[in-house]
Parts: C-alpha cells; sequence; structure tokens
C-alpha cells in the first residue's frame, strides 16, 4: 500500500512543477488526505494518486471540480499561472544539488509513466493478437 508523501519545504518551483505538484500542493494546503479527496470528488483513491504522481490527468469536469475544491484557478492547476498557492517563501530555498536532484527525479517520474503507457499499449496489442489465434 502507497503512503502520501509529505513535501517539506522547496517542494514547489515555478519552473518545473508539474501539473501533479500543484494538485499534492493545494490538497496538502486545504488539509485534505488523498481518501477525502477521493471521496469528495467521487473518484478512487488510486485515481487521486496517479494524478498526484503525473501518470494521469483528470478530465474537464473532474478538473474544475478539483479546482473549486481546493480553492485555485483551473489555470492555476494546469499552467501554475493564475490563482493559487504560492510557492515556500525564499528562505526555504534548496541548495542548487538537492533541486538538479528533484529536477530528475521529476523527469525520471515522468519516463516511468511514459513507459508504463507505452507497455500497456502492447500488452493490448499482444492480447489481441493471441486472442484472433495469431
Amino acid at each position: 500500500m502507497t503512503t502520501e508523501v509529505e513535501h517539506g519545504p522547496g517542494w514547489y518551483d515555478g519552473d518545473t512543477a508539474t501539473l501533479g505538484d500543484r494538485i499534492t500542493g493545494a490538497r496538502e494546503a486545504s488539509g485534505l488526505s488523498q481518501s477525502e479527496l477521493a471521496r469528495r470528488l467521487g473518484v478512487k483513491l488510486a485515481t487521486i494518486r496517479t494524478w498526484e504522481n503525473d501518470q494521469a490527468e483528470p478530465r474537464a469536469n473532474k478538473l474544475q471540480m478539483l479546482a473549486g475544491m481546493l480553492g485555485v484557478s483551473i489555470m492555476w492547476l494546469l499552467t501554475g499561472a493564475g490563482d493559487g498557492l504560492e510557492g515556500p517563501e525564499e528562505h526555504a530555498k534548496l541548495p542548487d544539488d538537492l533541486v538538479a536532484l528533484l529536477g530528475e527525479l521529476r523527469q525520471t517520474r515522468l519516463e516511468q509513466a511514459r513507459l508504463a503507457d507505452r507497455m500497456g499499449r502492447l500488452e493490448k496489442r499482444l492480447r489481441l493478437a493471441l486472442s484472433q489465434g495469431v
């Protein structure tokens, strides 16, 4: 079972924050757990986790509900511009080597999500081929 990750100072960088980072930050700032947010939105806990891990994106109707529930604009969730959360104070700035590690981790997470998606498509093609007796 996956546990919720707490983000310390420096979790947010406007240049590198993803949709998942913004959803997580807004949810935490609202004092909601992943489970509570899932219940209120009428989605599964796994759905919230995939959004926060940038493995999937909410559909437009859920994005609108999410923004309203978290008190941020849809534009901020999507791009980081507009009404949303402020980043951490400047005194919470992380050392450059940690910022680089965070960037590399986010990039690796995105690559992993792309590979998982590709593997899913390949598996679907394989199942189809097997069902057709090829």
